[in-house]
């Protein structure tokens, strides 16, 4: 016969004290109060008087914690047992539940913790290593400025595709259709690496190919071959009044071609002025400085007589400083990437004309004007290439060609100057 255990009195369980060692009060139905002794201070004990209940489940005992009096009162951890009962008789281990409720619990917590931000920032620091700097800090103030605002708060568990696609519409709305585009890319990217990581079960970024406006195509602003003269008049006369390494720096973009930052960042060490040897080594290239294969081919500029008595004759200004074209505010620097734009407007040629297009002009006017093959032109422009077939080409350096081509190239601008413009012999390039 079962033994009968009288309940407890809310008097008992508050009067209970510890006795020296840990004992039990029973209550019924395997819940008790086990009551010790608990050293607060060295001077000092204090009575610890916790709930606890014995079970039985698939033939095993076992024992659950309902906390701890007086945070929990009886009426309470006897509501618990009976919870517990309940989950008894319908088959489900009251103590893998709890730990279930537990793990859920903590779950929730660190998803709450994994906002939007965090996540982000976590990505970003994980790929910094296949960044240049500039690419890091373009990334990260594009989201600063945009999503962190906006979602950056929220957790990444809990964000949906409305709540993402309303912030690519606000950029959107203001005009900035392209950096849309590219925010929604990189929060593609943020998704996809919270995926990896198990954070969320899926990207809700995903999949959005179309969802905003197309971006209007266009081309860097460049004169035509036919706006060459002009051009050229405008650059002699000088009437925007020009300093010398701004007005240099320009005939080289017209003699050269060169990208505008491989331009205006040259130190003096690079150029040889008795040889008229330039030859720019590959890290200071665009494609060399590509985080993942790199192109490590140094680029030979190939100073037309024209362009070496330029840099002659800028030499005896600037020749004491590191940089070709220093700045005119901090010397210790190179140029500054707006100088060139800020020239072009002072003559007239705003939104005519940029650094780029100095590079569209050369290889549409060379190719038309002077015949030369397209390979030998897009070699010494540097290109990527886009297919297997140009990247043979790529393979091949021209240089023979792309020597002549250049002084052919500066002697067709200066009988532009003079007007005396003959036809283009073919046979001149065999």
């Amino acid at each position: 016969m079962a033994k009968i255990v009288k309940p407890l009195s809310p008097l008992q369980v508050k009067n209970a004290k510890h006795r020296g060692k840990p004992y039990k009060l029973f209550d019924g139905g395997g819940l008790y109060l086990l009551v010790k002794r608990l050293q607060v201070s060295d001077e000092g004990m204090a009575t610890s008087r916790l709930w606890r209940m014995n079970y039985r489940f698939g033939g095993v005992g076992k024992t659950l914690a309902f906390g701890k009096y007086p945070d929990v009162s009886l009426e309470q951890a006897r509501q618990r047992r009976e919870e517990a009962r309940k989950l008894i008789a319908n088959g489900v281990d009251p103590s893998e539940r709890k730990k279930a409720q537990k793990s859920e619990r903590e779950g929730q917590a660190e998803a709450d913790a994994n906002t939007f931000e965090k996540v982000a920032r976590e990505w970003h620091q994980n790929r910094l290593s296949g960044w240049r700097p500039q690419t890091a800090k373009d990334y990260i103030n594009r989201l600063e400025k945009d999503v962190f605002p906006e979602i950056g708060n929220l957790p990444i568990t809990g964000i949906t595709r409305k709540q993402l696609i309303a912030v690519m519409r606000q950029i959107e709305d203001r005009g900035a259709v392209e950096i849309a585009k590219r925010l929604l890319n990189t929060c593609e990217r943020v998704f996809r690496y919270a995926v990896q990581n198990e954070m969320v079960p899926y990207s809700i970024a995903s999949d959005m190919k179309g969802i905003l406006k197309p971006a209007a195509k266009g081309h860097f602003a460049s004169i035509s071959p036919d706006e060459l003269p002009a051009f050229l008049k405008a650059l002699d006369r000088n009437t925007a009044r020009l300093h010398l390494p701004t007005r240099v720096a320009l005939e080289l973009m017209l003699l050269v071609f060169l990208r505008t930052s491989e331009l205006i960042e040259t130190p003096w060490s690079e150029i040889n002025l008795e040889t008229g040897e330039w030859v720019i080594p590959w890290r200071r290239m665009k494609r060399g400085k590509l985080a993942i294969n790199p192109d490590k081919t140094d680029h030979h500029v190939f100073l037309p007589r024209q362009a070496l008595e330029l840099l002659q004759e800028l030499h005896r200004l600037t020749g004491g400083s590191k940089w070709v074209f220093p700045n005119q505010r901090e010397p210790s620097k190179p140029m500054s990437n707006g100088a060139i734009l800020m020239a072009l407007r002072r003559m007239g040629y705003q939104n005519k004309m940029t650094g780029h297009g100095f590079r569209a002009l050369a290889m549409s006017t060379i190719k038309e004007r002077l015949g030369y093959r397209h390979e030998v032109v897009d070699r010494q422009l540097a290109h990527a290439q886009k297919n297997q077939v140009d990247a043979a080409y790529d393979r091949a350096l021209f240089l023979q060609e792309r020597k002549k081509m250049l002084q052919d190239w500066a002697d067709y601008l200066d009988a532009l100057r003079t007007g005396k413009v003959l036809p283009f012999n073919r046979r001149s390039q065999k």
